[in-house]
């Protein structure tokens, strides 16, 4: 069969053929197998991508996950069309990897592979036309319109077109109604040209004529014949400054990037005449983009504190898999990693070490980069696609032997892990809650290290109960580390009690007398301040004074949140926005203020009460951008913002020797919230958030504003008292059956009718009842928010015991009902959610 992708003729061994079982981006349960055609069978190997036709019309980037002479026997295989590169993306060991993610997180190994692989790598398709070769306009029974006319004219010019070409040509925004009708009549064929997305960085350079370069006569001899045409006697110069070949004739091989000569301001008439006169070649070549860099230093010096605690953690590797390093903030954990990295590094071993946010990545990169180099490739979503292909041909290649990254970066083709790190594993970042897979990436992490016969360190100072739980248990190896690092002091914690301050009206634009007197201090002493609030805006909400009216998302069961800047209220959960009335639309009235506090409000607040500080604001709004984080973090480093303002973002690995105060604006906003693990998240954020102050010589303040100083769990903050905090909530987690005394499974249903997603999430809970393991379903109830995205929602829990078979058996036979419902025709539009370890 001949095609665009050319000769797709079937293998031939004997009588046999031979096929490709291969995953797909989509979310369907199997592989599907395709028959690998004769000009292919030297080309293909198991991780190759290949191109592959799915359904009637769609093209999808596959990867070859088994190679095999079994045809299918429901369906008949179709051919695939063509191999991506000469060498696999992917290696058997990653596949392993997508498939227990698919079975452990309840969901398709193609959406494992589709969060797997950069968008880079995966094709795109552009939709063009082209001449029908059997059709004649003379013998065609349709008429046909003069824009019709036109574009067949241009297409007797042209080969293909592009639906952008059809409307420059045609003068119109929108075409398609055209090249339907001129379907219909069989004047032109549309078909997808495939292509891939990762464009190489290709930069231009020059350099002299290699006759010139090597004879110094012939180059003075080029002098004298210029010496009248000044411009280009300059570009000459400027070329020798920058490459000095009288030096160094091998320099000129090497030569000098093109725009270094245009943004110096030379003549690009000039230019492109010494390369027309054989003075000059110009040449392209492809480059990485990111710097080579070459390491500044060969490594830290260890405390006696942090040599004890890598002796003990290299002792624990010995008999367990995985690790837990329990230091408390500025105990040098990171001094501890570079070490152990290096040592890994030396024994020809891959390293990655996970950090849960970007903001964390930026500012801890610069500290290993002096350590590491080029050897040290990053990667986050914030880089983009051709960058994100970069690292991934970086890891495959070798150049990147040690990765820092996000969640995602468990993803990279490593094929010799020798140790995988952790840092802040407690954090809920590390979480993926939408799309599938829903995975937690420290877990996920332990998984990757399982299948490479890698260690896991975890490293934290406030852990996350599982990995506390399993280090008690044995599990997992224990380490601490106790002291801060160079003998710096924990902060000093004050409770400012907001209730008490209001009543004596000391309570200012929500500042108490303690947390101003504190900031000024810290100004006048030329220190620096973080303010904590973990609510981004304005406000949460704008209220009528008279009648009460809230503005909500016409989406989603949500009140919309104030945002000054731009004057508009925004859905966190949808993006709807629109702009702050007048006047209130349910009674008419012109009272309508913000309530409540977010850090857009703080940040004017903090303008209000102290002028002559320079304030900055870190928050999702103002690091959209791929550099925010930095440049924020950069300006706060160098000292050029005295307060910053900031969500949960700043409670994570900064480090700054100028900030002696932190200051909680709302603790309670925290600690009462609907989630049984609020005390816990309150603990680890209040805790790292402190962790930022005082981290030199001087002793660091933290302000912790509440209306509940009363309670327990600020006074086992203020001490450290990790332990007795732990001990305590897991005598509650224990009683009502929470983890990790048990396995969570939460099952959303969704559909844009009210009593069409009750009834379904009733029906599935009944089915659910049904399946043999020893549980406890709760639900299904309304969820949380009852609404979003004009989908209304359900939820039902399932706790698994998390002994013998209990929770295969369970997803295994959860999965078999909720494909049985979503072919009943009633539940068909419903979309059914798993997520294992939802919260």
């Amino acid at each position: 069969m001949e095609t665009l992708f050319g000769d797709l003729e079937e293998i031939k061994d004997g009588d046999s053929a031979f096929f490709a079982d291969v995953i797909l981006p989509v979310p369907i349960p199997k592989m599907f197998t395709y028959k690998i055609p004769r000009n292919l069978k030297e080309e293909i190997g198991i991780g190759f991508r290949v191109i592959v036709q799915f359904g009637k019309k769609k093209i999808l980037t596959g990867i070859i996950a088994k190679v095999h002479q079994k045809p299918p026997t429901s369906y008949e295989a179709k051919p695939i069309l063509d191999v991506l590169e000469a060498h696999a993306s992917v290696n058997p060991i990653q596949i392993r990897f997508w498939a227990w993610m698919a079975e452990y997180y309840c969901c398709h190994i193609g959406e494992v592979m589709n969060a797997a692989l950069p968008s880079g790598l995966k094709l795109s398709s552009e939709s063009k036309i082209q001449l029908n070769p059997t059709f004649d306009a003379d013998t065609s029974p349709y008429p046909l319109d003069d824009r019709e006319e036109l574009l067949l004219q241009a297409l007797r010019q042209k080969e293909e077109m592009s639906y952008e070409d059809c409307e420059v040509v045609l003068g119109i925004k929108s075409i398609h109604g055209i090249i339907k009708s001129l379907v219909i009549k069989e004047a032109i064929l549309v078909f997808e040209e495939v292509k891939e997305k990762y464009n190489p960085k290709v930069e231009t350079r020059i350099r002299l004529n290699s006759e010139i370069s090597r004879d110094k006569k012939a180059l003075e001899a080029v002098f004298n014949e210029v010496s009248s045409k000044p411009k280009q006697e300059e570009i000459l110069l400027k070329y020798l400054q920058e490459v000095p070949v009288y030096r160094n004739p091998e320099l000129n091989q090497k030569g000098l990037e093109k725009k270094v000569l245009i943004d110096a301001g030379m003549s690009v008439s000039s230019l492109k005449t010494l390369i027309k006169n054989g003075v000059l070649e110009e040449y392209k070549i492809i480059v990485s983009r990111f710097e080579d860099e070459q390491s500044l230093e060969e490594g830290v010096v260890l405390s006696e504190g942090q040599q004890q605690a890598q002796q003990e953690i290299k002792a624990a590797f010995e008999e367990k898999n995985t690790v837990l390093l329990h230091g408390i903030t500025g105990s040098g954990k990171t001094e501890v990693y570079i070490t152990l990295i290096q040592e890994a590094l030396a024994g020809g071993s891959q390293v990655l070490l996970l950090l849960p946010e970007i903001a964390l990545t930026t500012h801890i990169v610069g500290r290993l980069r002096q350590v590491f180099g080029g050897k040290m490739g990053v990667y986050h979503s914030k880089y983009s696609d051709n960058e994100r292909v970069e690292v991934w041909n970086g890891v495959l290649s070798g150049k990147f032997s040690f990765v820092v990254g996000v969640r995602s970066s468990i993803f990279l083709p490593f094929d010799s892990l020798g140790l995988v790190i952790v840092d802040e594993e407690h954090e809920i970042s590390f979480k993926q809650f939408d799309p599938a897979p829903r995975f937690h990436a420290r877990d996920a992490a332990i998984m990757l290290s399982w299948l490479h016969q890698a260690k896991t360190l975890l490293g934290t100072a406030t852990p996350s109960f599982e990995t506390f739980y399993n280090a008690r248990m044995k599990k997992y190896g224990y380490v601490t580390l106790e002291k801060r690092y160079g003998d710096a002091q924990l902060p000093e914690y004050h409770l400012a009690d907001m209730l008490v301050d209001k009543k004596k009206n000391l309570l200012k634009l929500d500042f108490t007398r303690l947390m101003r007197e504190k900031i000024q201090d810290a100004l006048n002493n030329q220190e620096q301040v973080l303010i904590f609030q973990n609510r981004r805006g304005y406000a949460p909400y704008i209220s009528c004074e008279d009648c009460g009216w809230i503005p909500e998302c016409e989406h989603c069961d949500v009140s919309l949140t104030y945002h000054q800047f731009g004057a508009e209220m925004r859905c966190h959960y949808c993006g709807f926005k629109e702009k702050v009335p007048h006047s209130c639309p349910a009674c008419g009235s012109s009272k309508l203020s913000a309530v409540g506090l977010g850090t857009e409000r703080i940040e004017e607040s903090l303008g209000l009460l102290f002028p002559e500080a320079r304030i900055a604001r870190m928050d999702l709004d103002t690091t959209r951008s791929k550099y925010g984080y930095q440049r924020i973090l950069e300006d706060f480093g160098s000292g050029n913002v005295d307060i910053l303002v900031g969500t949960q973002m700043i409670t994570k690995g900064l480090d700054f020797e100028k900030v002696t105060v932190v200051g909680i604006m709302d603790a309670d906003r925290i600690l009462y919230f609907p989630d049984f693990r609020a005390g816990e998240r309150a603990f680890q954020q209040l805790t790292q958030v402190a962790g930022r102050a005082g981290r030199r010589e001087k002793r660091g303040v933290v302000i912790i504003q509440t209306r509940r100083p009363e309670q327990q769990i600020f006074q086992q903050i203020m001490a450290g008292d990790y332990k007795n905090f732990y001990i305590q909530e897991m005598g509650e987690r224990q009683r009502f059956f929470y983890p990790p005394f048990v396995k969570l499974l939460k099952i959303t249903t969704r559909h844009k009718d009210f009593k069409t997603a009750e009834k379904a999430a009733k029906h599935l809970h009944n089915l659910m009842g049904d399946i043999q393991v020893k549980k406890i379903l709760l639900g299904p109830e309304k969820g949380l928010i009852g609404k979003i995205k004009n989908q209304f929602i359900f939820e039902s829990i399932a706790k698994l015991d998390r002994t013998g078979n209990a929770q295969s058996q369970f997803k295994h036979e959860l999965l078999l009902i909720l494909e049985e419902l979503q072919a009943h025709k009633e539940f068909r539009g419903i979309r059914f959610i798993v997520d294992v370890d939802p919260y």
